[in-house]
């Protein structure tokens, strides 16, 4: 019997640590339960001692999500165990994943404590963690710069205090796979304490993340930590999809080790990730950039209509790639609700009429309506930002001097607002006609366009860092016209940074 390789996702903590990439509360419990679509083993669903708003996240997933382990980290400090603890206790399964360091520049500038101190600290939280749960990780940073004698004395000592997962990280990205495998297969060589997993969490600095992780199945590792899209700190963590599929389509160089994932799940998740974050998968991305499964050279498509297995070693379906025409505007709620169940999506009775009749809206737009159209328009619900403005006109005259026409709904205001002014280009003149109205004043720090369907009626999805006054807020909109979706994007950007506001002065106002 195959051995199993888990999957740890870390997209909703360790993932939205990369700068721009963070998500609300109802926006990662839709990236929780596409993980649990997908069949991962374990989700880390946030840092609960963060912040209150990462707590309540956590503890929102712990309470909903079924099938995975849900893990919340925690320094070695009694307060993160407890707050850890708390978080996760509605959960079926849980797991408390703690973690100090291992290498001596961490220790003597960053902990400013000694290796004794450090196991000593190690060893206390990991017992009060089994106070909440007999599902505990440790992990020492920069574990591939780190004395080997040292770690095995400390992560023995982890074992021996009850950690049952001990993690390997490639903290900085600094490990070469031959080197990486070596190090796995030296500590569980040496740890003698039985009935372990060893973990691996590698980040991509060198660009050998995915490359790292798979030599350390090879030398007996039997977790890995990875991310939807490779999101993370800096360059970023190993990509879950890529792993996945590498164990999936090469068995046999990694002894028949299996995962769990349903890979049919992967585009979904990956399409959903890059939307909420706004962070753009690259085209050439492996496994589930638009270039994927795309054949441009003459000698490659002939070889694709002779036999597809010429020049790919897994079809787009394997991922959860479909294109089938299945959507148009005579679909009813009932169709609508139950297509949008078999792509994975749960959604209110106002969400599922929404998006019927947004879906009616784009086919008298569009020739055909495409599964990654109705994607766009879906991953356009998820949010809980209050709306205080809304786009119900636009109108744009390009040419030497382009105009744009905008009127705008503001929340609790009947009457609509209407403005027009000029710019450098269409999109300048609307989006500084966005800001004469709201009288609000942003400054486009970033702007991304993307086709996220296919034909020259393609939806369009544009995302934005736009800075308010210093803070950097992201923003999304998709829509087949390009400056439509420019204007949704920046109003999404300021819908955020004017609810940011008020819940910081709600937070602000004293108590009675």
């Amino acid at each position: 019997m195959s051995e199993q390789v888990y999957i740890f996702d870390t997209t909703l903590r360790d993932g939205e640590q990369c700068p721009g990439a963070s998500m609300n509360t109802r926006e990662k419990l839709e990236v929780a339960r596409q993980l649990a679509r997908l069949k991962v083993d374990i989700i880390e669903a946030g840092f609960p001692i963060a912040s209150d708003g990462d707590f309540e996240a956590v503890k929102a997933i712990a309470t909903e999500i079924q099938g995975p382990c849900i893990a919340a980290l925690a320094r070695t400090h009694e307060k993160d165990i407890v707050r850890a603890g708390e978080a996760i206790k509605p959960a079926a399964k849980r797991r408390i994943h703690t973690f100090s360091s291992g290498s001596d520049i961490h220790l003597e500038t960053m902990l400013k404590i000694s290796r004794a101190e450090n196991i000593k600290r190690s060893v206390a939280a990991i017992k009060l963690a089994r106070q909440f749960t007999d599902n505990v990780e440790y992990s020492a940073q920069d574990t591939t710069r780190s004395d080997r004698e040292y770690l095995v004395e400390l992560y023995t000592a982890c074992a021996e205090a009850g950690a049952t997962t001990l993690n390997i990280p490639d903290t900085v990205g600094y490990a070469i796979p031959h080197e990486y495998g070596a190090l796995i297969a030296f500590l569980i060589e040496r740890i003698k304490v039985p009935g372990l997993i060893y973990s691996v969490h590698c980040h991509n600095d060198l660009g050998l993340a995915a490359a790292n992780s798979l030599a350390a199945v090879k030398a007996g590792a039997r977790q890995i930590e990875c991310a939807i899209n490779g999101l993370g700190e800096r360059a970023g963590n190993t990509s879950l999809e890529e792993v996945v599929m590498a164990i999936k389509m090469r068995p046999e160089v990694f002894g028949g080790v299996t995962t769990g994932i349903d890979t049919r799940q992967i585009y979904p998740a990956s399409r959903l990730v890059s939307h909420l974050t706004g962070m753009v998968v690259q085209r050439n991305k492996a496994i589930v950039g638009d270039n994927a499964f795309a054949h441009e050279s003459g000698i490659h498509q002939h070889g694709i209509i002779a036999n597809r297995c010429n020049y790919e070693i897994m079809s787009a379906e394997d991922v959860g790639r479909s294109s089938e025409l299945t959507w148009g505007k005579h679909m009813g709620h009932h169709a609508v609700r139950k297509k949008l169940a078999e792509m994975g999506y749960t959604l209110s009775d106002a969400e599922i009429k929404s998006i019927t009749d947004s879906i009616k809206a784009l086919a008298d737009k569009k020739k055909h309506v495409y599964d990654e159209d109705v994607r766009a328009l879906v991953e356009g619900q998820f949010t809980e930002v209050v709306q205080t403005w809304k786009l119900d006109y636009l109108s744009v005259m390009t040419g030497t001097i382009p105009t744009a026409s905008v009127r705008l709904l503001k929340a609790g205001k009947k009457e609509p607002v209407a403005d027009a002014g000029t710019g450098d280009g269409p999109i300048d003149a609307t989006l500084k006609t966005l800001d004469r109205i709201t009288g609000v004043k942003g400054s486009l720090m970033d702007f991304n366009v993307a086709s996220v369907t296919r034909g020259e009626d393609a939806i369009g999805e544009v995302s934005v860092r736009v800075d308010f006054n210093g803070r950097i807020v992201t923003g999304k909109g998709s829509s087949t016209d390009i400056i439509e979706a420019s204007a949704l994007a920046y109003l999404n950007a300021l819908n955020r940074h004017l609810d940011e506001q008020q819940r910081r002065c709600a937070a602000d106002k004293p108590t009675q």
